[in-house]
């Protein structure tokens, strides 16, 4: 009887990913830039988040963003004039997330010497970019109140991965049925760690904190 080997593809995907992630850590580290992986469903906010963030730390910080999509560059020409923050578009050709060695390009390719910030705004779904370490110093979730509070139930790794939960659209919650009680209870039973802001990223609640707290990640790291 032939002996037939096996292979475990996925294991061998995510050392090379660990490694590529570990590169990304000593670059940026060496460049002495701070690197955010903002993540979420689509439409949950993330375009309309960044931009109010970055509105909020470019008087502070040099500000760059890695616009990553399957197609299209609409959010990154949203970003470009709102902000008028540096931006490199990259195209996952089909992919559903980015990974450390995407990530790598991104940065290369984009060049960070003039900068103090990145953010990564990751292909939209909740699967695949938790399962990605890509390398940031931050990982944050944007969890809409349209979604629902049994969101962390649904997916459990993202939420269990993030740094940071931000709510969004908390203008809507009387529309729709959310109890922030409740979804931070759920992660908090899954990532005991995780910082949560509720925000709206529309007329601007509760971005004060959300921007102190990042003023004083990045000081941190940077000093």
């Amino acid at each position: 009887m032939n002996h037939i080997e096996i292979i475990d593809v996925k294991e061998r995907v995510e050392a090379l990913n660990e490694q590529n992630a570990a590169d990304v850590r000593a670059y940026i580290k060496r460049k002495k830039v701070y690197l955010v992986n903002v993540m979420s469903s689509p439409g949950a906010g993330k375009t309309t988040t960044l931009v109010r963030t970055i509105n909020g730390l470019k008087e502070k910080w040099r500000i760059a963003v890695m616009e990553a999509d399957v197609d299209s560059s609409v959010d990154a020409r949203t970003i470009q004039v709102l902000t008028g923050a540096k931006v490199i578009q990259l195209h996952t050709g089909g992919s559903c997330h980015m990974d450390a060695g995407m990530t790598m390009e991104g940065l290369m390719t984009m060049g960070i010497d003039d900068v103090d910030v990145v953010f990564l705004e990751n292909v939209g779904n909740l699967v695949c970019p938790a399962e990605f370490d890509v390398g940031a110093d931050l990982r944050v979730e944007i969890l809409s109140v349209p979604e629902g509070d049994d969101k962390p139930l649904k997916y459990p790794l993202m939420f269990r991965r993030a740094d940071v939960v931000i709510e969004n659209k908390m203008d809507a919650i009387k529309v729709f049925d959310y109890d922030p009680a409740k979804a931070e209870e759920r992660i908090r039973a899954l990532n005991p760690d995780c910082v949560f802001f509720a925000i709206s990223a529309l007329n601007g609640e509760g971005f004060s904190s959300w921007i102190d707290y990042l003023n004083y990640k990045i000081a941190e790291k940077l000093k």
